[in-house]
């Protein structure tokens, strides 16, 4: 009777709190839940955590892991979450952010803050589907065509767009640049704007350039052609043999 009897008790907890299963695990040292604006908060914020941490309840929907040792978020970290709205992953050391790492925040997730970390490149498919507000400032950015994609997805945090700056892995002629600015003359993955006109700059150079060679390779057969026929010796028009009159006939005839 003992085990259907706790049995019975786990489900009366989970309806007691609204549908959620506490977490089997307490939090990490240096993490507590709290209700903030009357929204369930897990804080993490200087807790020396190398890695996402377990024990977050799934009822969470503010999630502080800033200030960490972070370097990197796996596939799957938060889909045990289903209404976390706000995560914060600020001043850690990302470097890497697999692709699928916000797989399941879709529906729910509208703030993320990825500022002061190591990312100099993130996958465009980490993004996709998300409807949030992003903060990328204060990385070493590549700025290559995956940020620029990055941010056709994504809401920049207000007042955060000049802190995304090209770091010491872009282009030499790049670093020290804000992308945004670059971004408006510069078009990074071949298309777009900046792209079709450069584009179409170059294909007018190029047509421009073949006529000229077509004009040049003209004139100087001409020249050539000329020179030849200059060279040659100029044939003399053959003398018609005299035509006689009658009179000089008649003459003729007379004297004979």
């Amino acid at each position: 009777m003992l085990a259907p009897a706790c049995h019975l008790l786990s489900l009366l907890l989970v309806m007691g709190t609204g549908g959620t299963m506490p977490s089997p695990q307490g939090p990490p040292q240096g993490c507590y839940v709290a209700e903030e604006a009357g929204e369930q908060t897990f804080r993490c914020s200087q807790a020396g955590l190398t890695a996402v941490p377990t024990g977050i309840p799934n009822d969470t929907r503010k999630l502080y892991l800033d200030a960490n040792r972070l370097a990197s978020v796996p596939a799957g970290a938060f889909q045990h979450l289903p209404v976390l709205e706000e995560l914060d992953l600020s001043h850690n050391v990302l470097a890497h952010l697999s692709g699928a790492a916000f797989q399941g925040l879709a529906g729910t997730l509208r703030h993320l803050d990825l500022s002061a970390n190591q990312l100099a490149s993130v996958p465009v498919e980490a993004f996709v589907g998300l409807q949030i507000q992003v903060n990328l400032s204060a990385n070493p950015w590549r700025c290559d065509c995956a940020l620029q994609e990055v941010l056709r997805q994504v809401r920049l945090a207000p007042g955060t767009g000049t802190g995304i700056v090209c770091g010491p892995g872009a282009r030499p002629d790049l670093v020290g640049q804000e992308f945004l600015l670059l971004a408006g003359e510069e078009e990074l993955c071949g298309t777009g704007r900046g792209g079709a006109r450069r584009s179409t700059d170059v294909a007018l150079l190029v047509t421009m350039g073949g006529w000229l060679a077509l004009v040049v390779a003209y004139l100087a057969h001409y020249v050539w052609q000329n020179r030849d026929e200059t060279r040659r010796p100029l044939k003399r028009a053959p003398v018609p043999p005299p035509v006689r009159s009658e009179e000089d006939s008649s003459t003729l005839s007379t004297l004979v």
